[in-house]
């Protein structure tokens, strides 16, 4: 009972700020909102691309009253989204002289480490700037889903060892880790021929091409329509 009544401000939080956007999204008296808003973002592990957009572009606006650190939490949560392309829509509408201070310049980097699928090289940056992404709860447990993603696209069958790179756990850790996803992901623990243990993932028409389906390789029509308001 005592959970549902955060749940409950959480959601009036967001309705309150989504009526807001829809009467006037651009509006420089929302910002005080807009800003709480990404700290509620944080606080709750919830996440609203479209009203940390408009905070954005507000702050083009308004560049005296931009709060870098609510530009570094909302370019956390963004990575946070990958593979989706939000981190670059964010990133676009931070003026560069921002982008070139060292906390902006080491999400930057980071975000280069993850699309390139360089985990060791993430982890060992992640780990120098510890500052930066521990203020927001969920980080690693959202970048190990998405190390888990990419490894779905290219392996049918995935060493140990590589997985323990790509998500940063090992040992015993480790082996709950795999317990958790063997019960729950559908995930098949096997032994590899002198290579350790193997793990095979399910099924996807990725590392599986026979169950690809005929279908358009363009740009999602929802990354087009977010990207037309943010050029107007």
């Amino acid at each position: 009972m005592g959970r549902e009544v955060p749940q409950q401000q959480q959601q009036q939080v967001a309705l309150a700020v989504e009526q807001l956007l829809a009467v006037n999204p651009y509006n420089p008296d929302m910002l005080s909102d807009l800003e709480n808003y990404v700290n509620e973002q944080v606080s709750s592990q919830t996440y609203n691309l479209d009203a940390n957009l408009c905070l954005l572009r507000i702050y083009q606006f308004e560049p005296d009253r931009m709060s870098t650190q609510i530009v570094a939490r909302i370019l956390v949560k963004a990575l946070m989204a990958m593979p989706s392309p939000d981190f670059g829509l964010c990133l676009f509408l931070i003026p560069e002289r921002v982008q070139m201070e060292e906390q902006f310049k080491t999400l930057i980097v980071l975000s280069h480490y993850l699309e390139t699928g360089r985990f060791s090289q993430f982890w060992d940056e992640a780990s120098k700037n510890r500052h930066i992404v521990e203020a927001v709860p969920g980080f690693e447990q959202a970048i190990q889903a998405y190390a888990i993603h990419v490894l779905s696209l290219t392996y049918q069958r995935v060493p140990r060892s590589v997985l323990a790179e790509a998500i940063n756990i090992e040992g015993l850790s480790l082996d709950k880790f795999l317990e958790h996803h063997v019960a729950n992901s559908g995930w098949i623990l096997e032994k590899g021929h002198g290579r350790g243990q193997l793990i095979v993932l399910p099924r996807n028409e990725f590392n599986h091409p026979e169950l690809k389906k005929n279908t358009d390789d363009g740009i999602p029509l929802e990354h087009v329509a977010r990207i037309f308001p943010i050029l107007g």
